[in-house]
């Protein structure tokens, strides 16, 4: 007995036959794709690079998504996806009771599935669901789980984008182009949150700041810094937001604090699909290696990206319209969460003078 069909008898508690993989999918839309999407915000944005690839080879493509509820808010903006399944599952949970009965309840409706995620439990719905083709980077004992378990050669596929959209072609395939995400906003939904927020666009300019990295300190900027540059563009007669999740708040307060009051902190207050509404009206915008840089990107605005632990190289903002800063120093990118050697050195010495004039 397979050691998958010994942990569903332990999960279940009791025998359950598995599917059988391919026998009844008679019934499957050929153009029917299922993407087990990525958790996080700016991997999110960043696969609709792929979910682009698939529909110019295809156009009759007709791509859902399985992802976390945090991010079904950007797949309502990408208008390649039909729909958003939501993926119930903790971040790290198993749950292969709860997996084996989403898996079931998907049963003929797809031809083939893409696994973006590496992990061995994203790739159970897709088996379960007795899907066809399924096809993925090979990951952590994926081995029967996917048709197709591909190589992935990171010297050749630097770029996490690249990796994604690498999947759209057959295996050994030359990499085509990379098109940009772009997010769409539905007006009405933008003056809503607008409205919500008791914020307006006038000739004000705009200036956003995103303050936050769900990673750890050695990706965020000084507090100080964000509001130097804050300070400055308020004089300049700009109106200042500022974003972010609720971990965010205290940052976020300090900005505010050190500029007299004279931000609109909305750090933990808005949704991501409110985020997305108001930073679309932004004129620039000014942010750490974060979900909201991607989605700043995506939204086609100005966008200032400060790299202190991470590589531009990996995840850079894919925009035309993006400024990077990076000091370069030896001891960076260490890709760490706080700063090894505790100085933080390649976001302290990053000055704020240097954005602001960036800026303009």
């Amino acid at each position: 007995m397979s050691l998958l069909r010994c942990a569903l008898r332990v999960e279940i508690g009791g025998a359950i036959e598995l599917p059988a993989a391919v026998a009844q999918q008679g019934v499957a839309d050929p153009n029917a794709v299922l993407i087990v999407g990525p958790s996080w915000v700016g991997d999110m944005v960043m696969a609709q690079s792929f979910f682009i690839a698939l529909k110019k080879r295809n156009p009759e493509t007709v791509i859902d998504v399985l992802a976390p509820a945090w991010v079904l808010p950007l797949l309502e903006r990408m208008p390649q996806v039909r729909q958003g399944i939501e993926n119930p599952f903790k971040h790290g949970e198993l749950d292969l009771r709860g997996r084996w009965r989403l898996g079931r309840s998907l049963r003929g409706a797809y031809s083939r599935a893409f696994v973006l995620p590496n992990s061995f439990k994203s790739a159970l719905v897709p088996f379960w669901a007795g899907i066809k083709q399924r096809i993925g980077y090979r990951g952590e004992l994926r081995y029967g789980l996917l048709t197709e378990p591909r190589e992935l050669d990171k010297s050749q596929l630097v770029r996490t984008v690249e990796r994604f959209v690498a999947l759209a072609g057959s295996d050994g395939e030359p990499l085509e182009n990379c098109d940009y995400p772009k997010l769409v906003i539905e007006p009405l939904s933008q003056q809503r949150s607008l409205d919500k927020f008791g914020l307006a666009v006038t000739e004000q300019p705009v200036l956003a700041l995103c303050p936050g990295a769900e990673y750890g300190p050695a990706k965020c900027w000084p507090a100080d810094h964000f509001a130097a540059v804050a300070r400055d563009k308020l004089a300049q007669g700009w109106q200042v937001w500022i974003f972010g999740s609720a971990s965010d708040q205290v940052i976020g307060n300090q900005i505010n604090q050190l500029t007299d009051d004279a931000c609109q902190n909305l750090a933990g207050k808005t949704t991501l699909a409110e985020a997305c509404d108001l930073l679309a009206t932004a004129d620039a915008v000014v942010t750490n290696d974060s979900g909201l840089m991607h989605v700043a990107a995506a939204l086609q605005r100005r966008v200032f990206c400060l790299y202190g632990s991470s590589d531009p190289g990996f995840t850079p903002p894919l925009s035309d319209q993006a400024t990077i800063f990076s000091l370069n120093l030896e001891c960076s990118p260490c890709f760490e969460r706080v700063c090894p050697l505790g100085h933080f050195k390649c976001l302290i010495e990053l000055l704020p003078d240097t954005v602001s004039a960036a800026i303009g």
